[in-house]
């Protein structure tokens, strides 16, 4: 078991982009680091990456929609360290795009499962690891499709995403009792690989989209990084069921 005075971070999806980001930041910030993804190559080199810093991290691949992987994961790190202190339920996405009409059981189910499961999963398999934490907290992510209800096709990714919202204020009232706190981030556009596609295909579409941001730029997965180092810190202790908007204005119009 390791020193139980280092704080232990277990970051979902943190491969790359935000994740990544984030897993940096609470590296720095004196946390050890454990990324989950599925790209195990990514992982090891993610871990060597971080290393290379002075970061203590290590890496446990497993689906984060597989109930009996999470479980069985979170229950390992868990045990290994004695204790997790924060819990950041990084992993989602949108999963593709579909019109209701023509949307199919599979893809409806997989979208909940990537967003809302996952969270679901993770949380319920961390809180007795968290009990034992100092400071303990959980940081999920929702998104400005959580309110309005996403972009074309994008629908059911909302509707997942409002689930995230309501979870997150609902596991802050059940844990409140054990001092665990639970909030969100709610990230705008952020400059990651999310955004492959349409880059790529249609960059004008791109590059307008800070047009529709107050502060007149798109995000950085570090804009998102250091509001959850602010959320987990001590800073943060009177915070719970609450989201924070990272979208430097997005949505309210110039």
């Amino acid at each position: 078991m390791s020193n139980s005075k280092e704080k232990i971070a277990l970051i979902t999806g943190a491969t790359g982009g935000i994740g990544f980001a984030v897993a940096k930041r609470l590296g720095k910030d004196g946390f050890t680091v454990i990324l989950n993804g599925i790209e195990d190559e990514a992982g090891a080199q993610r871990v060597k990456e971080l290393e290379a810093e002075g970061i203590t991290a290590a890496y446990y691949g497993f689906d984060v929609t597989d109930e009996n992987a999470v479980t069985s994961n979170i229950n390992k790190i868990g045990e290994k360290y004695g204790k997790i202190d924060a819990l950041i339920n990084n992993a989602g996405g949108l999963g593709g795009r579909s019109r209701f009409e023509e949307m199919t059981t599979e893809f409806y189910r997989s979208v909940m499962a990537l967003n809302l499961d996952s969270t679901f999963f993770a949380s319920r398999a961390a809180i007795p690891f968290l009990k034992k934490g100092e400071s303990p907290t959980i940081i999920n992510y929702t998104s400005i499709a959580a309110w309005n209800a996403g972009g074309p096709g994008a629908g059911i990714y909302g509707t997942s995403k409002a689930g995230v919202h309501a979870i997150t204020r609902a596991l802050a009232k059940d844990l409140a009792e054990y001092g665990i706190r639970v909030n969100a981030v709610s990230p705008g556009t952020i400059d990651t690989p999310f955004h492959t596609q349409i880059k790529s295909t249609k960059p004008e579409v791109f590059a307008s989209w800070k047009n529709n941001i107050l502060l007149g730029r798109l995000g950085q997965p570090e804009d998102v990084a250091s509001v959850v180092s602010f959320l987990v810190s001590d800073d943060a202790a009177f915070l719970t069921a609450e989201t924070i908007q990272v979208g430097g204005g997005q949505g309210l119009g110039i």
